[in-house]
Order: C-alpha cells, then sequence, then structure tokens
C-alpha cells in the first residue's frame, strides 16, 4: 500500500487529486475509501473515493481512474477524515453517488466480493451483481458478517502502521506495512518488521490470525509464538509474492489458505 501512496486520483474529466491514506474496514479487513487530497481546485479539500468507482487501474502512470466527474466530487457530502466515519455518513454517502450498501449481502462488497461490481449498471455474466464462490463465501463469513449489525469501524492504514506485535510468548516487532489485494481490495497480509529482534527480516502476517487488537495501545495480538514467526519465510518486497510463496507460508503456519485448492498461479503453470 505504500506504493499507491501518492497515486494521481482521476475522474472522467480531470484530475481530482492525491492519494494519502486508506480507511480500512476492521472487520473485514478491506479498504473502503481512498483519502484523496485534492490541491487548488478544490482548496485542498480531502475527499472520499470508494474502490467502487476505480476501473482498469494504470499502475505504470500511478493513476486510479475513477468513474466519476469533478463536479460530483465537488458536490459530495463533507467529511472530516480526522475524525471517525459514521455509518450515517456512509450511508448519506454512497447514497449520493447511487451505490449500494457495501455492508447488504453475503460478500464482501454487498453480494459480491468485488467493488466495480456494485458500480451502478454494472453487468457480469448477465446479472448486475457478482456471484460468490464457495470459497469467497467462506472466506466473507469469516470475517465480516458475524459483525453485519456493527458501527463501522474504519481504521486509517496510515495509523495502524507502528502497532506493536504481541505474540503468545512476547513482543516481536511492529506493523510496517499492508499488502492489499487490488481487485478485492481486500488487505491480505500485514507486513511485520522484527528486526529488533532478527535484524532486517520481515515476515507477513494474515488478518484471520490475528487473536485481538487494541485501538488504545496500538498493539496487535497474533495466535503465534516468536519461534514460528521467526522460522517463517522472509519477506522481500523486491520479489513477486507468487501463489508459490503464499502456500509455503500458510503451510509454515499450518493454515489453510484463502484461495480455491486447485488455483495455480502463472509461475507454476510455467513450471508444468
Amino acid at each position: 500500500m505504500e506504493d499507491l501512496d501518492g497515486y494521481m486520483v482521476s475522474a472522467t474529466d480531470g484530475k481530482i487529486g492525491h492519494v494519502k491514506d486508506f480507511l480500512f474496514d476492521d472487520h473485514a479487513w478491506v479498504v473502503r475509501y481512498f483519502v484523496v487530497e485534492t490541491g487548488t481546485w478544490l482548496s485542498s479539500r480531502k475527499v472520499l473515493i470508494s474502490p467502487i468507482a476505480v476501473h482498469d487501474s494504470e499502475w505504470f502512470e500511478k493513476t486510479l481512474p475513477v468513474s466519476i466527474t469533478m463536479e460530483q466530487v465537488r458536490n459530495s457530502p463533507d467529511v472530516d477524515t480526522d475524525r471517525p466515519v459514521s455509518r450515517q455518513y456512509e450511508s448519506d454517502y454512497l447514497g449520493y453517488y447511487g451505490y449500494p450498501y457495501y455492508w447488504d449481502g453475503e460478500g464482501l462488497w454487498g453480494g459480491g466480493m468485488y467493488p466495480y461490481a456494485m458500480f451502478p449498471g454494472h453487468i457480469i455474466n448477465g446479472s448486475a451483481s457478482a456471484g460468490l464462490r464457495d470459497v469467497d463465501r467462506a472466506y466473507a463469513s469469516a470475517l465480516k458478517n458475524r459483525h453485519r449489525n456493527d458501527d463501522p469501524n474504519l481504521r486509517s492504514c496510515n495509523a495502524v502502521s507502528g502497532y506493536r506485535i504481541q505474540t503468545n510468548d512476547g513482543g516481536i516487532g511492529h506493523v510496517s506495512g499492508f499488502l492489499v489485494d487490488d481487485k478485492t481490495w481486500v488487505l491480505r497480509y500485514m507486513i511485520v518488521d522484527t528486526s529488533n529482534w532478527w535484524l532486517g527480516h520481515k515476515v507477513l502476517i494474515a488478518p484471520e490470525w490475528i487473536d485481538d487488537v487494541s485501538w488504545t495501545d496500538q498493539a496487535v495480538s497474533i495466535d503465534l509464538d516468536r519461534q514460528a514467526i521467526r522460522d517463517a519465510p522472509a519477506y522481500d518486497s523486491s520479489v513477486q509474492l507468487t501463489r508459490r510463496l503464499e502456500r509455503s507460508l500458510y503451510h509454515h503456519y499450518n493454515r489453510s489458505g484463502y484461495w480455491p485448492e486447485d488455483a495455480r498461479d502463472e509461475s507454476e503453470m510455467a513450471d508444468a
């Protein structure tokens, strides 16, 4: 997500501004909004942009094109990004843009897994909503549906970076960033820096392994011990995270993966 900091958000008729932060749902661990600083055209006002509006991101140009206009952004509901976002504000915001409520349905995004499928008029396989695979339904149920009736708990990714990691037998390091799935906008992993114990060693921790987060104490408790993390595959940001590497990580912790059992990535297919 550090790579996305500063990306240009481009409306259908001009540039809106640059990404400065992300607000994620701490129940489902999904990015719900980009915090965008608009710059001089809107007096540097900060606005929220939903991933629902993002289509065909231009990664090489560091641009997130969105299917809204600058005038829509100008007239969008005001929000104080330094204060908690209420469910009432979300209802007003989503209603303003004509988006369905993402908390209605079995998926991470309404009835499906992908935010763009919630864009008004979007059609997938002859249907206006995205269907769920069994694996998607299980993932969504575990991380989201159990909190269906809760008030929104939207957290800043920037603020959570630096939180202490607490294992079953003591501290182990701190959160140094996140890896995000750029299709669903799920936070797949926290990047944990353990350099206080092992110089230069970073590892990945999946949100579903978290026991508890103390937002007041800025600490994340995980159901693992220090030795397991010390022996885990090291994370190297210069190496592409393939499905093979993910399998190795989950196998190390004796956990089941979030992907279908028969899923293979391109590197594995090339080797077959």
